[in-house]
């Protein structure tokens, strides 16, 4: 008599591509140290894919060369089950791209973030602690309740329970799940860590959320925006810097807002290149749906205090039970959403806040006003300046950038233009509604 065959588990090796997108290969888990070493094959022309899974036609890499995908195991996310009951675990890896013999690959965005991560370290004396939050829509035939009220969130408390205990099942350290000011938003938030983690963090986030949603039969985006008549969804980066034995360096009680001088350096640098940024933080045609004045996003570079129409927030801090201002201090960065990769976004958030740092740029363009609510004198006088209006101004703005762009590897650089050249080209015809409904399909 036969045995019955029953699945094998899987584990897969993952990157995170130019696009946010994350791809991988799988192999039975049982053969895990088999890739340990030597990974899986890759394919440069991946990192060429837009989001409407065409490879740009412009791409450096055509269709030569091989790559291999090393697997990071420090990096393992292992979710064992969640609702369906019959849902093989997930269990994936974050890996790197690198050449054949081990060089790493210039295109590859985890190497480009680890690399800056490692700058901060040896140039600076400083670690990058961060975490990303997540704003989505989950749509399940629920009716419309009232933004952040409890109904709302006794609708999704289901899929939002199984949700928190998937992201700890899988080390992301969950805080809370929210019901938000749209009709059927939703944020999840963790809590910070340390480096590249931050990044891989946020790509678990977005990755668990479509788990627990596809076991549940629940239809979710992260698009910025999904509907013409939608609130946007974004995704807020919060940074802080510690010096080597931990301490906080961002805050100085002394300053009229808190932020220590090496912050206002950082922060300068941030504003200065947010247009070319905004390329990589706000990277598709429907990005800028959501990058408009009163939209509690980000239409102009400027630092705010208490003001959620500013591109870089310091956020609140409490003394309640005690707490430490210091070690809560830090920025938040608004400019971004779930489009972007998680890890290409960062590293070039942080070369510029970097750039800010060594070339001593000083902090101007600060307001706690709404900016569109100065005139064009008042908003000059302060060194306020509108970020982009669409995707290719941004990319012009990126074109032009030419102290940001030294630091960004050209192999990377090239692939970028071209798949987002190519993405211009198959959206232009959309409107500004189908450009929405377009983008909540695929993100």
């Amino acid at each position: 008599m036969t045995s019955r065959l029953m699945p094998l588990p899987m584990t897969t090796i993952v990157t995170t591509d130019l696009i946010g997108i994350t791809r991988g290969r799988s192999f039975p888990t049982d053969e895990l140290e088999h890739y340990q070493a030597a990974g899986c094959g890759w394919v440069p022309a991946n990192s060429a894919l837009t989001p409407q899974d065409i490879i740009a036609s412009s791409n450096p890499w055509g269709a030569y060369g091989d790559l291999r995908l090393i697997p990071d195991l420090a990096s393992r996310v292992t979710v064992p089950n969640g609702p369906d009951a019959d849902a093989p675990a997930l269990d994936f890896i974050h890996g790197d791209i690198r050449e054949t013999d081990g060089r790493p690959w210039g295109a590859c965005p985890r190497t480009l973030l680890r690399d800056e991560i490692e700058r901060y370290r040896d140039e600076l004396g400083l670690q990058v602690n961060a975490a990303f939050e997540h704003e989505f829509n989950l749509h399940a035939g629920f009716a419309e309740h009232l933004a952040f009220s409890l109904e709302a969130q006794r609708q999704g408390a289901e899929f939002g329970g199984w949700l928190l205990s998937a992201l700890r099942a899988g080390g992301v350290e969950p805080e809370m799940f929210l019901p938000e000011y749209g009709k059927h938003q939703y944020e999840i938030t963790c809590r910070p860590t340390l480096g590249v983690a931050a990044a891989d963090r946020a790509v678990n986030v977005r990755e668990i959320t479509r788990e627990i949603a596809r076991q549940m039969g629940l239809d979710l985006s992260f698009a910025p925006k999904t509907a013409a008549d939608a609130v946007c969804n974004g995704v807020h980066l919060h940074v802080s810097l510690l010096d080597l034995a931990g301490q906080p360096m961002l805050y100085d009680a002394g300053t009229s807002n808190g932020l220590s001088s090496l912050g206002q350096h950082w922060a300068a640098g941030i504003l200065h290149y947010l247009p070319a940024l905004c390329a990589f933080t706000a990277p598709t045609p429907v990005s800028y749906e959501r990058l408009q004045p009163h939209h509690w996003s980000a239409s102009y570079a400027c630092l705010g205090q208490q003001n959620r129409e500013a591109a870089l927030r310091i956020c609140p801090t409490v003394t309640l039970g005690g707490k430490s201002v210091a070690t809560q201090f830090n920025l938040e960065f608004r400019a971004m959403d779930a489009t972007a990769s998680p890890h290409l976004a960062m590293a070039a958030l942080l070369i510029a806040g970097r750039l800010g740092i060594e070339q001593r740029l000083a902090l101007n363009a600060i307001t706690d006003e709404v900016p569109d609510s100065l005139n064009d004198e008042q908003r000059k006088a302060r060194g306020i300046v509108a970020l982009p209006a669409s995707l290719a101004q941004a990319l012009d703005c990126l074109r032009d950038s030419g102290a940001f762009n030294e630091w960004l590897p050209k192999p990377l650089l090239d692939t970028y233009h071209a798949l987002k050249t190519e993405e211009l080209a198959l959206t232009e015809q959309l409107s500004p509604a189908d450009l929405c409904e377009h983008y909540a399909r695929l993100y």
